[in-house]
């Protein structure tokens, strides 16, 4: 047997990396012999700087910078192999959510200064392509940490400059934006940005609404957080001459994809720019089964979301995808028509989310082994069986004439 494994991270405990690893652990507990291809993806989030170095055969580098509550933290980047002049960085790297103390994560007073930093090394490294992940944040400044220590200015209606690294509280101050004094090196590098392309900046559906709580904003913070940014938008649109509220992206990273817009960067829909690096297709074209994974599948899922992704390519084939997953949350059954077979927890008990970190390479081996253990005692039905089609198996099962193939639903829990 073939199988494509391809799965996301899990926020806050498993890399890209280390997630398929795991999976193809329990994958040959149950059948040694099988030939595992493993294609770790990343949206832009954690894993995003390692998984396209690793995919290019490049290098990393490792730098301190101030972190989102203004410590120092232990961060990188990355160079793409060859000869490509390009830098990787992503912002979670410097800015991301699990760097935020868990008794500290207020949006409101989170930076991105450490992104910028991050930049701004790569700029001195001589590079002449910065490719920028954005995902995992937690942060909700408008990027103008990182514009700062690129030496952007954000002044309130006296003149005078709003505080370096403040956060997302200060942008109800700004009245005007300088950028006189933006390194001049940065003209001569091009800037992409990886980012999910339905994040806006404000609105309804902007990033302080959908995003603020699960940063750790009360309803009265994130009312306060969406007034900052259109406060920014309106000081944006002064300097770029358009207004970028609602334009895609603008709202990644805690509207992080709209302080690069005003250092030049051009914004790409995620997938875009990450699948030039991984040859996903041509991976799949033998295979006999493609296993994704994430940290959770509900209703967003398939609104940009990596298994909703691969999925999509394994269609293309004809191939059979199940999801291995964290949480199952609302309207999950909505990933059946995205391409998704079937999907199942690898939460095997009522546990604590410390416990489940903890013990998430665990229970993600243990739930990849379950699951090919169902997988070949399906096969083994199959061919004790006259019955050749899961249609046909499951009409005589259940008494039920179908039409089309039943949707299965997977939990361990």
């Amino acid at each position: 047997m073939r199988v494509l494994v391809s799965p996301s991270g899990f926020k806050e405990s498993l890399e890209a990396d280390v997630a398929a690893d795991r999976i193809e652990e329990g994958i040959l507990r149950v059948i040694p012999t099988a030939i595992v291809r493993k294609a770790p993806l990343v949206d832009g989030g954690e894993g995003f700087t390692r998984a396209l170095v690793a995919a290019t055969h490049g290098r990393l580098k490792h730098i301190e910078v101030m972190g989102p509550v203004r410590e120092p933290v232990a961060s990188y980047y990355g160079f793409l192999g060859g000869d490509s002049g390009t830098a990787v960085i992503e912002m979670a790297a410097a800015a991301g959510l699990r760097l935020v103390p868990r008794n500290a994560r207020d949006p409101g007073f989170t930076t991105t200064y450490g992104v910028g930093q991050l930049i701004l090394a790569a700029v001195n490294d001589g590079v002449k392509r910065i490719i920028i992940g954005c995902g995992d944040s937690g942060t909700s400044d408008g990027g103008i940490g990182c514009v700062q220590a690129l030496g952007g200015t954000f002044l309130d209606i006296n003149g005078k400059e709003l505080p370096i690294a403040g956060g997302g509280k200060d942008l109800l101050s700004l009245h005007s934006i300088d950028l006189s004094g933006l390194d001049p090196r940065l003209q001569h590098v091009k800037i992409d940005v990886a980012c999910n392309w339905l994040n806006v900046l404000c609105g309804p559906k902007g990033v302080a609404r959908v995003f603020g709580p699960q940063k750790g904003a009360t309803p009265k913070e994130v009312e306060i957080l969406a007034k900052g940014l259109g406060i920014y938008a309106s000081a944006v649109e002064h300097v770029i001459r358009r207004d970028i509220s609602t334009a895609p992206g603008s709202g990644a990273s805690g509207g992080l994809g709209t302080g690069l817009m005003l250092l030049g960067a051009t914004l790409h829909p995620r997938f875009d720019l990450i699948m030039q690096h991984f040859q996903l297709d041509e991976l799949m074209k033998d295979c006999d089964l493609v296993i994704t994974a994430e940290g959770g599948i509900d209703y967003q899922t398939p609104r940009g979301k990596i298994p909703a992704e691969v999925a999509a390519r394994a269609k293309r084939l004809g191939l059979p995808v199940i999801a291995l997953v964290g949480t199952v949350g609302v309207d999950a059954d909505v990933n059946y028509a995205a391409g998704i077979d079937a999907f199942v927890s690898i939460i095997q008990a009522p546990i604590s989310l410390e416990t489940a970190i903890k013990e998430a390479e665990r229970l993600l081996r243990d739930s990849a082994e379950s699951a090919m253990r169902m997988i070949m005692v399906g096969r083994d039905l199959k061919k004790n069986s006259k019955l050749t089609d899961i249609t046909e198996i499951s009409s005589q099962l259940l008494g039920k004439t179908f039409t089309s193939k039943p949707l299965l639903r997977l939990n361990t829990f």
